[in-house]
């Protein structure tokens, strides 16, 4: 017999007269031993994850406003925001290379993409992060100071957070694509869409309750990141007595109402900054080892923690597993790529797989497969959302508040659904699957957390 593990039961075993093999074998971890211990040990540790998630359960979303980039996140000049950590025009990869091209032929910075290429090479243009401005965006994230924003509040404390408009799926910006379709798209969302939807949703009695929406659409079937029909189809419940009443043509105001009726992930870029604003909600809480930000730039993937503030863990980003549209295959995917991992980061999404089922058809495995993934993340995760419930687990709350101390010590890494978009500049999308961060990440912040944690108690 073979074991491995504690001596207690090897040497009971012996004392039996069975022979027995010893072996070195430990449970797989990330980071190193002394750091794991350090964190464990932390007398601060358990009050302040305490903390951290508890304000996260307190967050509220509601839907204040719509408008342009350049009032509200204060975008100047030739600037665009991207998705993830930081990056430079030369680390970018194709998709963000083709966004970045893309919005500077919508702004008007050039007229062909050569050109725009050009001026990005040589420092024409500032790049950073969204999350840097209070801001999210789905897959490239590219926004630029014409783009229309969701404007989001916490009704408790006044915070904001940001996201630009969704353009539909296929051959679009976020994606990489940036053919003529694609900027005629942008103009029309700028001109119409988004003083439409200002329009509407400044006339509301009172600001849509976003919160209340990803609780819903948990018990209709969506998951919130990659599956939004439920979302979006309420949401146009919601605007369209409004929308219909706004001072403009008929022909925009039906328009507006097609595109939106016929983009299924219309809600995405709602829930997002809804999540965005729970997680900032947490700010900087030493001795917390819970997660604030998981996001990635299509180069690296980067996260976040309570405990070490604004500062990023990077390492390259794995490229997804999932299903295909039409002829493209696994070499046409570009690796991970978005902000919108924050609905994972959140506690929803790929985390909340078993309270949608369907979307293994969009993203790949099986049923049981999606039931298994939520009931592995409450394994890394400090505590279940009362408003955020999954029906088929007996409506328990959604695992919320991912612990970098328990990701490190099970080895199971936070579990997320996705789009993918081409690896080459201007392709779109070409499918979409599943992804885990790269476990460097959590090795650099496990150390990070383990010496801040010794600098605090000496």
């Amino acid at each position: 017999m073979v074991a491995a593990g504690v001596d207690v039961f090897s040497d009971a075993l012996r004392a039996q007269g069975v022979g027995v093999t010893d072996v070195e074998w430990r449970p797989p971890t990330i980071g190193l031993a002394d750091d794991l211990t350090q964190l464990a040990l932390d007398p601060r540790r358990a009050a302040a994850n305490r903390v951290a998630v508890e304000r996260v359960l307190a967050s509220r979303s509601t839907l204040v406003d719509v408008r342009p980039a350049t009032e509200v996140l204060g975008l100047t000049g030739r600037t665009l925001l991207h998705s993830g950590p930081p990056l430079t025009w030369e680390t970018a990869s194709g998709p963000m290379r083709g966004a970045l091209i893309g919005a500077c032929l919508f702004e008007g910075w050039a007229d062909t993409p050569e050109a725009a290429e050009a001026l990005l090479a040589a420092g024409g243009v500032e790049l950073d992060s969204c999350h840097h401005h209070r801001a999210v965006g789905p897959m490239a994230g590219v926004t630029s100071p014409s783009m229309w924003m969701w404007c989001l509040a916490d009704p408790t404390d006044g915070r904001e957070a940001y996201s630009n408009l969704n353009e539909g799926l296929g051959k679009v910006l976020r994606m990489g694509a940036y053919g003529p379709e694609v900027i005629e798209r942008l103009h029309w969302m700028t001109t119409v869409l988004g003083p439409v939807l200002q329009a509407a949703v400044r006339s509301r009695t009172e600001p849509l309750d976003v919160t209340g929406i990803l609780a819903q659409m948990l018990q209709m079937g969506d998951e919130a990141h990659n599956r939004n029909r439920a979302g979006s189809l309420m949401t146009l419940r919601e605007l369209s007595p409004s929308i219909v009443a706004v001072d403009a043509p008929k022909s925009d105001i039906a328009e507006v109402l097609r595109f939106i009726g016929g983009n299924e992930h219309f809600f995405l870029n709602l829930g997002m900054p809804s999540a965005k604003l729970a997680m900032d909600a947490v700010g900087s809480v030493p001795g917390s080892t819970m997660v604030t930000t998981l996001a990635r730039n299509g180069t690296e993937f980067g996260i976040r923690t309570a405990g070490t503030g604004d500062r990023w863990f990077t390492a390259p980003a794995n490229t997804p597993v999932g299903l295909f549209l039409g002829d493209y295959g696994p070499d046409d995917a570009n690796p991970d790529i978005g902000d919108s991992a924050i609905m994972e980061t959140y506690g929803i999404g790929g985390f909340c797989m078993a309270a949608a089922p369907a979307i293994v058809r969009f993203v790949g495995g099986t049923v049981p497969d999606a039931l298994a993934t939520t009931e592995r993340m409450y394994q890394i995760t400090l505590a279940e959302s009362p408003a955020l419930q999954v029906p088929i687990l007996g409506f328990r709350g959604a695992p919320t508040g991912i612990d970098v101390l328990k990701v490190a010590r099970t080895g199971w890494l936070p579990q997320i659904n996705t789009g993918m978009a081409g690896r080459v500049a201007g392709t779109g999308q070409v499918g979409a699957g599943l992804v885990q961060p790269p476990a460097a990440c959590f090795e650099q912040a496990v150390a990070a957390l383990a010496e801040e944690s010794r600098a605090a108690l000496g």
